[in-house]
């Protein structure tokens, strides 16, 4: 994936990690589509970033992504790069609460469902573009797991073992499929995080994740050097000391 000159659609992009990368990407000369679900939120975005283009879209409904998409192709027929990345994160004691079941299958239609989905809907449209790629967005928690958030942890485990295969079912075709894995981002994801000593500062995590991007364009996981810890924990033989220091940062492991 070149850095500039691409049609960019990123779903869950009205904050957080999503609407810094949206940014950045716009500035290096790409088109951009924000997609969310509130609309004030979609009207602001436009109104201060102009040349962003915005669609509501829910991700945890099937047919908002295929009305969504449908949009989107329509005004953006050159549209080449998707990055999935709505998402959720829940707390829940499994242990102790007998109503953990409801947000857990909430957690894993958006984190699960909503991604397959959308690629899903695209993929047709992408494997007629010359160049084209899907970037999945999973987590550091896919590999080493945080006590406090245990299906969310399972969606991003998910996500990782999707995107490794569908990016072999892909070989030689014109799309590539390439894997964000954030460490904990200083964000409102969970209660606290924005203000996490744990966090790391999101200006200075979106502006890796385009290093990374310019730099190593062939990269199928783009990491950036905070989320080594838990993404090579187990390769490096320290899986059970990495659990224990996660868990043991703060209450949410962040």
């Amino acid at each position: 994936m070149n850095i500039t000159g691409n049609t960019v659609f990123i779903p869950g992009a009205t904050s957080g990690i999503g609407l810094a990368l949206a940014e950045r990407l716009h500035t290096a000369g790409n088109t951009v589509i924000v997609g969310g679900r509130r609309q004030q939120l979609l009207d602001e975005i436009a109104a201060t970033h102009p040349g962003i283009d915005t669609v509501r879209i829910d991700t945890a409904d099937a047919a908002s992504i295929t009305r969504a998409t449908q949009d989107v192709l329509a005004r953006h027929p050159r549209l080449n790069v998707l990055v999935t990345m709505a998402g959720i994160m829940r707390v829940e004691d499994w242990a102790n609460d007998t109503d953990v079941l409801a947000s857990a299958e909430e957690t894993i239609t958006t984190n699960v469902l909503g991604p397959l989905r959308l690629i899903s809907a695209l993929l047709p449209h992408l494997r007629q573009q010359p160049d084209a790629t899907v970037i999945t967005v999973s987590s550091g928690l896919a590999f080493v797991p945080l006590r406090a958030t245990p299906t969310y942890n399972a969606t991003k485990a998910a996500i990782h073992m999707f995107t490794e295969t569908l990016r072999l079912q892909l070989e030689g075709t014109t799309v590539s499929v390439r894997e964000l894995v954030p460490p904990s981002v200083a964000t409102d994801l969970l209660p606290g995080q924005r203000d996490s000593a744990f966090a790391m500062p999101l200006d200075a995590f979106a502006d890796e994740v385009m290093a990374i991007l310019r730099d190593r364009p062939d990269a199928p996981e783009i990491l950036v050097e905070r989320v080594g810890f838990l993404r090579h924990a187990e390769a490096r033989g320290e899986y059970a000391e990495t659990i224990r220091a996660l868990n043991a940062a703060d209450p949410h492991g962040r």
